[in-house]
């Protein structure tokens, strides 16, 4: 069994273990009606439409 020569930094540990945990940016789409950026499968927070229908009423 291989046995490591000399211990590892503290440096290359939280490198290794950082690789792991990078945040994803949320994912966007479009507003067909308005152009806004809107989360995708939620009521546009700008016009308030949602499948081509206005669903909340915004003014």
């Amino acid at each position: 069994m291989a046995v490591p020569k000399q211990k590892k930094g503290r440096g290359a540990t939280h490198t290794r273990r950082s690789a792991n945990s990078k945040l994803a940016a949320p994912a966007r789409s479009v507003c067909p009606q308005c152009g806004a950026p809107k989360l995708p499968h939620h009521v546009c927070p700008n016009c308030g439409h949602y499948k081509d229908r206005e669903v909340i009423v915004t003014e």
